[in-house]
Order: structure tokens, then sequence, then C-alpha cells
């Protein structure tokens, strides 16, 4: 029954949107779309929404605290709780983004951020551990709808500075993922669960943010609509080198991934037991992280357009791996200075990984982002529900040493094709 309702208040707003708020925010004059050109204010409008799209999501791991008191949890179960998120959002991205890729959708974002507003109610009134499950599952879906369609707007607005847009984007995501600790930390955890409705706010925030991008993309798809399609740049790779390559980017994103997920799920446990420090001092420790993860991201972008994304991969996977291996035999004061040198080096490779995965695969934008972001988004999870499970059995510390090893995957970037040396050819969408 939760459907109907969802679906029917959709189309009512994507009409309002297409309406009203286009007389209010966009009024009708000539546009004309530069492929040349970088749009600086869709780009701002894109790492925005972003932020309050990541920022919703971000309350399903900072809530584990709470959750692990009000229901009795394990880690265990805290593992599940991620995996039903991360597989939710990540099973649907790559069918939203080959969906896409052959039928525009500028409203979907709109659409996709009510279908977190439905999951944020249901986990701030979730009265058992099903409730809960169903709750993340529903914010899930809106993500995995979000993001192919974001990313791809990120790239039609990057202007050709493919890395700088897709970090622009991408570090809106990760600061919203740095605030829920520090907003849990001081609205949430005091208060109660039922608090968790405050986020709705931010919501709205989105959905007018949104609307305003909505309209952007769709004369965008209109003014390539009327002037034909414009001509791609194919690498001239065969296409065993360029699944070779997708494999390896794959293979780091696995890495990549899996680390994140034991930050994310289980650092506040481990800082809490190992050092004997408060809830609130423990989700203080995980912002440095995600605010580093933040800083890198938009660091690394920027790079990856100068010297070439290859070398960023090499130095973000590869170049965290001696502070992974410090960290679980570090002070809780020199614990502070590897996490925050971790996020800022791990998550500076996300930008070049993806838009390398683009440039191998021009033709199919969505599918790719979906793919990147929903095996991301699934490994993360599966990462999660493992080393909870594994953490019940053994200790939180036991999991930190394993995970601290996953960076040296990075090593399999050599392998990978270096795209400035690559000639290109012309070729059309389809």
């Amino acid at each position: 029954m939760l459907h109907l309702p969802v679906v029917f208040n959709s189309f009512l707003f994507v009409k309002f949107v297409e309406g009203s708020l286009s007389v209010l925010i966009m009024p009708k004059r000539s546009f004309s779309y530069d492929a040349k050109q970088t749009t600086y204010p869709i780009l701002i409008a894109i790492c925005f929404a972003h932020l309050c799209n990541d920022l919703i999501q971000a309350v399903i791991p900072a809530s584990y605290p709470l959750l692990k008191e009000n229901f009795d949890l394990s880690f265990a179960q805290i593992g599940v709780i991620t995996f039903c998120f991360q597989l939710s959002s990540s099973l649907l991205q790559p069918m939203v983004g080959a969906y896409t890729d052959r039928r525009p959708q500028p409203y979907s974002q709109i659409i996709a951020m009510l279908f977190s507003v439905v999951g944020l109610i249901a986990l701030a009134y979730a009265n058992h551990y099903y409730a809960v499950l169903l709750a993340v599952t529903l914010v899930g879906i809106g993500s995995s709808i979000f993001h192919p369609e974001s990313s791809r707007v990120a790239y039609l607005s990057s202007g050709g500075r493919r890395s700088l847009a897709q970090s622009i984007f991408q570090i809106g995501g990760n600061t919203g993922t740095a605030l829920a600790p520090l907003l849990m930390a001081w609205v949430i955890l005091p208060n109660g669960q039922r608090h968790i409705l405050w986020f709705l706010s931010v919501a709205v925030i989105a959905q007018i943010i949104l609307g305003y991008i909505a309209i952007w993309y769709k004369k965008v798809l209109q003014s390539l609509n009327q002037g034909g399609r414009s001509e791609l740049r194919l690498p001239n790779l065969s296409p065993r080198r360029v699944n070779g390559a997708i494999f390896v980017l794959l293979l780091l994103i696995f890495s990549k991934y899996v680390y994140i997920a034991s930050i994310t799920s289980y650092l506040q446990f481990y800082m809490m037991e190992k050092f004997a420090i408060t809830e609130v001092h423990a989700q203080v420790y995980l912002f440095y992280f995600l605010i580093a993860v933040a800083l890198g991201t938009l660091f690394g972008g920027f790079l990856g357009d100068v010297i070439g994304r290859k070398y960023i991969i090499w130095l973000s996977v590869l170049g965290c791996a001696p502070f992974t291996l410090m960290l679980p035999f570090a002070s809780l004061f020199w614990s502070g200075i590897w996490i925050a040198i971790i996020g800022l080096l791990i998550a500076s490779a996300f930008p070049s990984i993806l838009v390398f995965a683009q440039e191998l695969l021009p033709r199919k934008i969505g599918m790719v982002s979906g793919l990147f972001y929903g095996f991301a988004f699934g490994m993360g999870g599966l990462g999660a529900a493992i080393l909870g499970w594994w953490a019940d059995h053994s200790s939180l510390e036991n999991i930190y040493l394993f995970c601290s090893y996953l960076p040296l995957i990075g090593a399999t970037a050599y392998f990978l094709p270096n795209m400035k040396k690559v000639t290109f050819r012309s070729g059309k969408l389809s």
C-alpha cells in the first residue's frame, strides 16, 4: 500500500515543479547548451543536492549507537542493517543508469528524494528491528535512483573538466556524510529516535534545488535533440583491454569501500571499546574521517585533470596503506591523525576512478555511473555485514588488523592504461 501514495505524490510534485517552479526560478528565455563551457551554478547546485541526499543517508550509520541500545542489537545485526541499505542502493543503480542512458529522466531525482523521505519517517517511528530494515531499504532505493542521473548532470555541466566536476559533485555527498555524526551527536542522541524527523527539513531544501536542476537538465536535453547528437571521443583500445581496465577499477573500488565500511560502521564502537571514550566523543572521530574524505575528494578531482587519473589512483589507494597498517597500534591522539590522513588519501581516487571508467565507455555514462556507485555501495554493505559477524565472533581489533591490508590491492592499478597516452577517435552516441 505504500507504493501508490508515493507514486501519486511524486507525480503531483513533479507537475508542480514543471509548472510553477519553472516560472519562479527559471523564466522562459533563449537557452543554448555549450558542452565546452563549465556550468558552475548547476555544478554547485548538484553538489548541494548531493550533500542533502547523503546527509539523509548518513543518518543510518550515525544512528547505530542509538539503535543498538534501543533494540539491543549485536554487531552482526548492525552489519545486516548496512547490508540492506547498501543492497537496495546498489542493485538498482546499474539498471536505472542503463535505462536513463536510453531515456533520460530529468525529474527522477525528485522522486528519489521522496523515497528517502518516507524511509526517514519510517526510521524515526521504527519500533522493532525489522521496521528499521524496511526504513533503511527505502532510503537505499532513493539513493539508487538519485545517483546515476545526478552523475550525468555533473558530466553535462563539466565543460570537459570531468574530474573536477565529479569531485565537486562528490564533495557534496562526502560533506553531507561528514555532517551527520555531528548533527546526530548534538540533536538526536541526547533527545531520542523521534528527533530524526528534524532531517526532513534537509529534504525540503533538496527538493527545491532538484527542481532547479531538473528544469536546466530538461532544457539541455531539448537543446541536444534539436541540434543532433554530439560526437564522442572513443578510446582506441580493444574490448578486451577495456573490460580488463573496468575489472581493475572495480577491484580498487572493492578494497576502498570495504575499508570505508569498516570505519563508518564500527569506528565509533572500536574507539569506545579501546579507549573508553563516550558515544559523543567517538562520533567526533568519525567526523574527522568523513570531513577528510570530503577534502580528499576535491583534492583528488582537481589533480586528476592536471597530472592524470592513473597517478591519482596510485597515490590514493596505495598511499594510505602505511597509515591503515599503523592505525590498529596507535594511541588515541595518533588514531585521530591517522584516521584523518586515511580519509584524505583514500577518497581522492573515486572521482578519477569514475571518470576513468566513463572515458573507457563514453556511450554508457549512466550505466557506468550506476555500476560504480552501486558496486561501491554493495561492497560496502556486504563488507559491513561480514565484518559485523566477524566482530561478534572475534573482536573489533581483529577486523581492523585484517582491513589494514586491503589498500595493498591498489598495486593492481599498474595494469590500467595511461589515458593521457591513449589515442582517441570520434564516434556517435549511438
